[in-house]
């Protein structure tokens, strides 16, 4: 198989070389902010995650592709990641499940990236110098280096408003529950979805859904989803989600729960190089358990800016918050991806915990 020389150039110029996959870039450029992601297998949920949106995807993992894609493992229909970057794209699929493979899988999605990177020096470099935006492609080293210099990374981006429903949708329950649900989308996964679905009915709205319309669908709980980009910059949802509480149950991941700390007068920063991977240890305060953990966030909840909350859950690696519950509101926000797709499926149990909430507000 013929290949194409690629390349990448950091904003503050260093470089990698590779070759070019996926799609052809317009110009032979793409730009976006390189960050990296442990997890070994789950790669097409990665990254068709809406939460990844102005982002390149570097893989830690040596061989990406070699099981191939199935639509049935997309997590949104449409991927708002920037690029991917891998060691070694498995250049033959093998696996039953498989209707496609990876690369003609980034081509039918107009998404690019580079392959033969060395990786694991990229991935150093991001961990010591922090998640930095960048360019990539086949263009001239100077173009490259053109782009990377104006590239910009998400800070002071709402990538929210990019990602999220136009119009509402509709999902039945799949166990005959009765409750109804409110997904406020800002970056909703469908196997978030697939969790939600066996509480009960849930209609899935756009983040510009007023607070009046959410409360005309008579709601038994919000959920507040994952997303992409600053929450600092996420503009209606905070003010959204304050008028929501004490009004119905709330239960937010991710940026779901950034925007609840938020609304609760919280603040956030951005971490060095994020969480990114699918084996992050998580203690759940009440109970001394410890959690392996799928996660994917730049940013994080200061708790020291939180008045009236019980913190829950606790990152084991820097100790950052991963979860807390309002005292004065029925509502529970979680940093990390209990539905985990991919990762361990071990912290389910607090979708079942949204439920008792919402069973106990009726």
């Amino acid at each position: 198989m013929s290949t194409t020389e690629a390349a990448i150039v950091l904003a503050d110029g260093t470089t990698f070389e590779g070759e070019a996959i996926g799609a052809d870039l317009p110009g032979g450029v793409a730009v976006g902010e390189f960050v990296f992601n442990t997890v070994m297998t789950g790669y097409q949920e990665v990254v068709s995650d809406p939460s990844y949106a102005g982002q390149v995807i570097t893989f830690t993992s040596t061989h990406i592709g070699n099981y191939g894609v199935t639509p049935a493992d997309d997590e949104a229909p449409t991927v708002h990641c920037a690029g991917v970057v891998v060691r070694d794209l498995a250049r033959r699929r093998s696996n039953q499940r498989a209707t496609g493979d990876l690369d003609d899988y980034l081509r039918s999605h107009g998404v690019g990236g580079v392959a033969g990177v060395d990786t694991r020096r990229l991935t150093r470099h991001l961990r010591d110098h922090g998640a930095m935006p960048g360019a990539f492609g086949t263009a001239a080293e100077q173009d490259l280096r053109a782009a990377a210099a104006t590239a910009q990374g998400t800070d002071g981006q709402d990538l929210v408003a990019r990602v999220t429903a136009v119009t509402t949708t509709v999902h039945p329950s799949t166990t005959g529950a009765n409750r109804r649900i409110v997904a406020l989308d800002l970056g909703i996964k469908s196997t978030i979805v697939r969790q939600l679905v066996q509480l009960g009915e849930v209609h899935v709205v756009p983040a510009s859904t007023t607070v009046e319309d959410v409360l005309s669908l008579a709601p038994d709980g919000v959920f507040l989803s994952n997303g992409p980009g600053d929450p600092g910059a996420v503009a209606g949802v905070p003010d959204t989600v304050a008028g929501l509480l004490g009004e119905v149950p709330i239960f937010g991941i991710c940026m779901g729960h950034q925007m609840l700390a938020t609304a609760l007068g919280g603040t956030t920063h951005k971490l060095p190089f994020g969480h990114h991977g699918g084996n992050h240890p998580v203690r759940d305060i009440s109970t001394g358990r410890v959690e392996i953990t799928s996660q994917n966030h730049n940013y994080c909840v200061d708790p020291e800016s939180l008045e009236g909350i019980e913190v829950t859950h606790e990152n084991l690696n820097d100790g950052t918050l991963e979860g807390f519950r309002s005292l004065r509101a029925p509502a529970f926000g979680i940093q990390y991806h209990p539905e985990a797709g991919p990762g361990p499926h071990e912290s389910r149990y607090l979708f079942a915990r949204f439920a008792e909430l919402m069973d106990a507000g009726r």
